[in-house]
């Protein structure tokens, strides 16, 4: 028997924790940890998994907070640290000691140098980076959503500037400025990226597409798309209007070893009766191949996250959960090699979560 514990953000004052058993498919509603307002995004530190740090998506005024993590994912808050704006709903640790944050309310970035522990903030160490307003585009003001940390850079990807600005610490630690971006589609809103054998994929919320393009090396600021698709399902009902959220690409393994691409839709809208989509694609030729549209019965699907960060066994697993409605948090089993997707486990005392981490057993 594998005992997997899952933590799970919200727009809620509390982080959840559950457990899910691989061999029975159950997945318990365990406890609840109380923290500042709204923690939609939590995230662990890259090398020290009894660390988390969660973004408060608040307005005016977001917020960043550091717990340790007890057994069955017990938290206890360490400290809390102004997050340089509006509305972060995102947060992410570099493992040289210091969080990044990305405040879309305020078109703002700031990256906080931690102590040795790495729980607490040195907030007078860091400085808030402010991106341009847009010229182009349908937003009308920059709305970053993302941080992905790429060899020495930080790359944000900017809903409202179609760019993912390409930033470098000028010395010392929470010192950074943007010193380059990626050019984007105008008007298709990229939100969240991962990067895989040095290719770029780049979720889109306002054109609900998924991208690939070669990474370009710095200084430069684009290289040419390979790849557009959409993440939409063919069967769109009438009143239907959807904005991608996610992308995975879980790493392969012995028992997966095609890098399968996970898209998460969100239909905001006039809803499908079966829920929004989980769309799963593969890289074939450096074209991207749509190989299902799978259906979750969840309503907007802001979050997901693939279970091979909890180790051996993790990666044959993805949770899920809505932004809206009452279907709670659900687990899939990967199968077919990781191309389709089989709905094992559910618990709907939560209506809705956010974002999820999966801790190492």
């Amino acid at each position: 028997m594998v005992n997997f514990t899952i933590l799970a953000g919200g727009y809620t004052s509390y982080i959840a924790s559950y457990m899910f058993n691989s061999e029975t498919n159950n997945l318990t509603y365990l406890n609840q940890y109380i923290t500042g307002g709204n923690p939609s995004w939590i995230i662990s530190h890259p090398t020290n998994k009894s660390i988390l740090y969660a973004a408060n998506e608040n307005v005016p005024t977001g917020a960043l907070q550091s717990f340790t993590v007890g057994p069955e994912g017990a938290l206890t808050l360490v400290d809390t640290a102004y997050s340089g704006g509006s509305s972060p709903p995102y947060c992410g640790g570099i493992p040289t000691g210091q969080v990044a944050i990305v405040n879309y309310g305020s078109g703002t970035a700031r990256v906080i140098p931690t102590t040795t522990d790495l729980l607490h903030f040195s907030i007078n160490d860091s400085t808030i980076v402010t991106f341009p307003v847009p010229t182009t585009g349908t937003q009308g003001a920059s709305e970053p959503h993302m941080v992905y940390q790429y060899g020495e850079e930080l790359l944000i990807p900017d809903k409202g500037s179609d760019k993912i600005w390409r930033l470098g610490q000028n010395g010392s630690p929470g010192d950074f400025s943007v010193h380059g971006q990626i050019a984007q589609p105008i008007g298709s809103g990229p939100r969240h990226i991962q990067i895989y054998e040095n290719q770029l994929y780049t979720i889109h919320e306002l054109a609900s597409t998924l991208t690939l393009q070669d990474f370009p090396a710095y200084p430069n600021s684009s290289t040419a798309l390979i790849f557009n698709i959409s993440t939409v399902p063919h069967y769109q009902p009438a009143g239907s209007s959807f904005a991608a959220a996610e992308v995975l690409i879980p790493l392969p393994t012995a028992e997966f070893p095609t890098p399968y691409i996970y898209t998460s839709n969100r239909n905001i809208g006039v809803q499908d009766p079966r829920g929004d989509t989980i769309a799963i694609f593969e890289k074939v030729d450096n074209q991207l191949v749509l190989r299902n549209q799978v259906y979750t019965g969840l309503n907007q699907i802001r979050g997901m996250m693939h279970g091979q960060q909890a180790g051996e066994g993790g990666d044959a697993y993805i949770v899920a959960a809505g932004f809206a409605g009452t279907a709670g948090v659900k687990v899939y089993k990967r199968t077919e090699g990781g191309a389709n997707l089989e709905e094992v486990a559910v618990n709907t005392e939560l209506p809705t979560r956010t974002s999820f981490v999966w801790l190492k057993q």
